[in-house]
């Protein structure tokens, strides 16, 4: 089985240096915490290089005449980093790397390059027939509250602490997909979240990998076309009136008006992602190894082959509209 170092995922590089300065927190994610690691299995081991090079590599990718599965990425993170920006960037990456080769970091063995490839059921533990059977919670007429409940003792208890969550996760590229939980379920993140987070209209570090042009050769998900598509009506104030869809709304008193004669916006594909999916955490999320309170007998109808990793969403939202 491969080994690979295991490290705190705090993505790719700098998407702007006005929200991150000179930081190199932002680099671990995919090259390792002492940069140790070929990001997402294609890059150099940044520790080996020299000062020189790393400068020189940023601002080749900075520029678009370095790299090679790497560059569509990399170019848009280094984008906002000035000459300044980079020379302390590589100034603090030899810096870790000397510290690292005093104190190696714990390694530990997980997934093998040929484990990532495979789909994982989450709900496999949650499911299992032995548990069911056990809890029988369906044939029980009465279920006490520290069953149903998360607090799992009395409510007169104040001393009621969350349960113990490990969002301990493999870095990106290093973790194998998770199973939609029904089709066309939002898929959930299988790898570290840490340094991604929050995500913001300006600086979103997913779309380094998960944009359809390099998801591929980053082995990751990409992002669908039903986030390049533009469900909403258009909406403008115009000469003091709301107009929609071409169409003017009024506003009285404070009131939009009636808008319920609009039936159905025009339907606007873009060549860019649709703001209003910028967030990507509002609907995929971390997961964290825990117990949960109860079992789960949920199953989801058609959740097979392809709709275990692939969505067909856009087909379905737009299925019946003209």
């Amino acid at each position: 089985m491969t080994k690979v170092i295991k490290v705190m995922a705090l993505s790719s590089l700098l998407a702007a240096s006005a929200l991150h300065g000179a930081s190199t927190s932002a680099c671990t994610g995919c090259h390792g915490q002492n940069f140790e690691k070929a990001a997402l299995g294609k890059s150099k081991i940044v520790k080996d290089m020299s000062k020189e090079d790393i400068e020189k590599a940023l601002k080749g990718y900075k520029a678009g005449t370095y790299g090679g599965a790497m560059k569509g990425m990399m170019k848009g993170q280094v984008a906002g980093l000035s000459d300044a920006d980079i020379d302390s960037i590589a100034a603090s990456i030899k810096g870790v790397g000397a510290k690292a080769s005093a104190k190696l970091a714990v390694k530990e063995e997980v997934e093998s390059t040929q484990a990532v490839a495979k789909v994982l059921d989450i709900n496999a533990k949650v499911a299992d027939k032995a548990r069911l059977d056990k809890e029988d919670l369906g044939n029980k007429k009465v279920l006490d509250e520290n069953v149903l409940g998360l607090r799992k003792t009395s409510l007169f208890n104040e001393d009621v602490k969350p349960a113990d969550a490990k969002f301990d996760r493999p870095a990106p590229g290093a973790a194998p997909k998770f199973e939609r939980a029904y089709v066309n379920a939002p898929p959930m993140i299988p790898h570290s979240t840490d340094g991604l987070l929050p995500i913001t209209k300006d600086n979103n570090q997913c779309l380094g990998c998960h944009m359809p042009d390099v998801a591929k050769s980053m082995g990751a998900t990409p992002i669908p076309p039903s986030h390049f598509t533009n469900y909403r009506p258009t909406t403008v104030y115009k000469n003091g009136e709301l107009v929609k869809e071409g169409k003017k709304v009024g506003i009285q008193k404070g009131d939009m008006g009636n808008v319920g004669d609009i039936k159905l916006a025009k339907v606007k594909k873009l060549n860019h992602l649709y703001q209003g999916r910028f967030n990507c955490s509002q609907c995929h999320a971390p997961q964290a190894d825990v117990k949960t309170a109860v079992g789960n007998t949920f199953k989801s109808d058609g959740l097979t082959g392809e709709f275990k990793t692939h969505s067909n969403l856009i087909d379905m939202m737009n299925d019946g509209v003209k």
